[in-house]
């Protein structure tokens, strides 16, 4: 099953802000501020010691909003389950794992996994995924050369800023911004000035 409401929300909205790292203590208030600057769809990645219960957090926090918390990270099934239960809507992934991308589809959610080739973009489609992730991006013109043959949504991520997201947006559906605007040693008042930066897209 695709969850197609989800997807429109995610194209439209273009940015995903990956939050490697996030503490526990801090989460909520650099969330809101993340918030408040535009973003409505937040990573928290599975490979920290937080990741699960920041997850379970946030996803508590935002419910019924039009906040949308995702998992990153996720390798496994196992990993898919963990998400799931904790609240996470999507599930991204640095590579492709057929069997996450169908666990992931069973379960009702997003799965976007991450790819470089082709051949790697097409055996994610095959799985079932309508969303992926070119990891590392590598540039705005590897992008428009990895479209000409895949015809699903691709979101660029891994070294996104401000300086190059408009020549990312401009090849790419969408973008995974991390270390862009975000580390966990930053205060949420920094964070929030870099993110009200970002998300001025005019």
């Amino acid at each position: 099953m695709i969850n197609k409401t989800l997807c429109r929300e995610l194209l439209d909205a273009r940015i995903i802000v990956i939050l490697r790292g996030l503490r526990e203590e801090s989460a909520i208030a650099t969330a809101e501020r993340i918030v408040d600057a535009g973003a409505s769809f937040l990573e928290i990645p599975l490979n920290t010691e937080t990741g699960i219960t920041v997850l379970r957090l946030l996803a508590k926090h935002f419910r019924g909003s039009h906040v949308r918390i995702g998992a990153g990270t996720v390798l496994s099934p196992a990993d898919v389950e963990n998400a799931a239960d904790a609240g996470a809507e999507y599930l991204l992934s640095p590579n492709v794992n057929p069997s996450v991308i169908r666990r992931t589809l069973e379960l009702g959610l997003l799965s976007i996994p991450g790819f470089q080739t082709p051949t790697e973009a097409f055996l994610a489609m095959e799985a079932g995924a309508t969303v992926l992730k070119a990891f590392p991006c590598f540039s705005p013109e590897n992008i428009s050369v990895l479209k000409s043959v895949i015809k699903v949504p691709v979101f660029a991520v891994g070294g996104i800023s401000l300086e190059n997201r408009d020549a990312y947006l401009k090849t790419a559906d969408g973008i995974g911004v991390g270390t862009g605007i975000f580390h966990p040693d930053w205060s949420p008042e920094k964070i929030g000035e870099l993110s009200r930066e970002f998300f001025n897209l005019d």
